[in-house]
Parts: C-alpha cells; sequence; structure tokens
C-alpha cells in the first residue's frame, strides 16, 4: 500500500489550497474498508508491545475545522487498542486557571507517559488556529508561539515520545452538508453548537492560519500530515496506515526488549522452582 496521507515536508513551499479534499487516490471504499480491519488489529498489537516494552510512548494530534471527523477517526482507527495504556484528551475553552498560565501548562501534564498512546482530540495548536483568527490575544504574542510549539514537541521527542500530527481537511461545501444533516437528524442533533455556523465566516482566515501552522511546526521529529477528509473511509485508512507504519519502525527495538524482559522472568521462575523442590 503506497501512503495515503501527505506529509508537510520540513523547509518546503507547502500550499494548502492544492490539497484535494475529496481525494482517495485509485482506492475502492470496499477494499479500504478491508484494509483497515486488517490496521486496526496490527495496531493493537503494536500499542500492547509499545505498552509492555515501556521505552517509548505515543501522541497522536487530531485537527480540523468542525465536522472534520475527529471523534469519528478516534472511534474507527483506535477501536481495538486496550484501554491500558491508552487515553483520549480533548482540550475545549481554557478554565480562568489556564489562562492565567501559559498556553502550554495545560498540554504538557496531558502528553503521554512513557509506554503509553495519547490522542489529542484538538490540541496546542488551538492556540495559533482560534486565537489568531478571533484575536484572542495579540499577534505579538500568538507569533512566536509556533517556536514554542516545536521547542515543546522537541522535548517530547528528546524523551522517546514519538508524535504524529494529522490535519482532517475538509471541504467548506463538505462541512455545510454535515451540519445540516446533523440537523435533520435527532440521533446527532446533540453534536450541534452555534458556534459551529459562527465561524464558518472566517474559513479563509482559518485555512491560513492551519496552512503557517502546518508549514512552521512540520519538524523531523513530530511530522505533520495532511488527511483529506470529505470522504471518511479514506481518512480513517489514511490516518491509520501512517500511524501502523510509523510505529512498526519501532516493533523490532521492542520485540528484543521482551524478550530480553521474558528471558529474565523464566529465570526468576526457575530460581523459585528449584527452592520449592
Amino acid at each position: 500500500m503506497t501512503s495515503l496521507a501527505i506529509r508537510v515536508e520540513p523547509g518546503k513551499k507547502f500550499n494548502l489550497a492544492k490539497i484535494e479534499t475529496r481525494y482517495s487516490g485509485d482506492l475502492e471504499r470496499d477494499t479500504a474498508e478491508a484494509q483497515l480491519e486488517e490496521l486496526t488489529n496490527e495496531l493493537s498489537d503494536l500499542q500492547e508491545m509499545l505498552y509492555a516494552a515501556d521505552t517509548h510512548s505515543v501522541l497522536v494530534v487530531l485537527q480540523g475545522m468542525d465536522t472534520s471527523g475527529k471523534d469519528g477517526t478516534i472511534r474507527k482507527v483506535f477501536s481495538k487498542i486496550e484501554i491500558l495504556g491508552a487515553r483520549m484528551s480533548d482540550f475545549k475553552t481554557p478554565s480562568s486557571l489556564e489562562l492565567s498560565h501559559d498556553f502550554l501548562w495545560r498540554v504538557h501534564y496531558r502528553a503521554p507517559r512513557r509506554g503509553d498512546l495519547v490522542v489529542f482530540n484538538r490540541s496546542h495548536y488551538e492556540d495559533v488556529l482560534i486565537a489568531r483568527v478571533r484575536n484572542l490575544v495579540p499577534e505579538s504574542l500568538w507569533s512566536k508561539r509556533y517556536r514554542h510549539i516545536n521547542d515543546f514537541e522537541r522535548l517530547l521527542a528528546d524523551h522517546n515520545t514519538i508524535i504524529l500530527k494529522f490535519f482532517l481537511h475538509i471541504g467548506k461545501d463538505e462541512q455545510k452538508k454535515r451540519l445540516l444533516e446533523r440537523e435533520q437528524d435527532i440521533s446527532k442533533a446533540w453534536k450541534l453548537a452555534p458556534g459551529d455556523w459562527y465561524e464558518r465566516p472566517y474559513w479563509d482566515d482559518y485555512m491560513q492560519a492551519y496552512e503557517d501552522a502546518l508549514r512552521e511546526c512540520s519538524t523531523e521529529y513530530a511530522p505533520w500530515y495532511v488527511i483529506p477528509a470529505d470522504r471518511k473511509w479514506f481518512r480513517n485508512i489514511a490516518v491509520a496506515e501512517t500511524l501502523v507504519a510509523t510505529l512498526r519502525a519501532y516493533a523490532p527495538q521492542w520485540a528484543q526488549v521482551l524478550e530480553k524482559m521474558s528471558a529474565e522472568r523464566l529465570m526468576e521462575l526457575e530460581q523459585i522452582t528449584e527452592r520449592k523442590a
């Protein structure tokens, strides 16, 4: 399988508008859903190894406009991982306590500990997105946050955190369609929020803010991936494929650690058995 996600290469020109939100390549839905089943099984195995080896942690960042599918991605891609060693964390409007600290204060303590996989549903990037678009802080402040974010993610990476960041790229027309569908489906009406419509007039400003954030903060140690998200099935497999391919590279290292642990445990058991004899 070729790479489906679009990696934002550090230091290179990047134009978000050129990425088609309905892109799905030559992949058919039935094929993609069958492959997703295999990938989620493998992700479950990799997450178990991650937890048991206890040498790394994983941080997955999901960003996107309203209705882009952050919740749906979590449900589909992470459906088979163990609760033990995994956690989801969302970032809503900051509390007064959080606002009294620097913008990364509420983020750092939610970062994964060694052995854990954590998914951020929205993240510290809100502070260079909505904070910028809606003028919640002056440009003199938010413009410095790209550097702060890169330094923060470098700190995590230096402590063996594997970081993958996904921008779920939905089209403006597709978003409108999904918002209207929610209004008509009583089972999904609870998802409605006036803010979903209030933000639409700022669409172009958000696209520019996202483009700048992805360009400024895609690094070798914490890359950004753009996921065409108009087709939900494609969105899911593109995220799953990228995540599994990344973690698969660490599997031999984790397996080596687990083999050593197994040998030590068996030796301890043998010694206990001998003492009992």
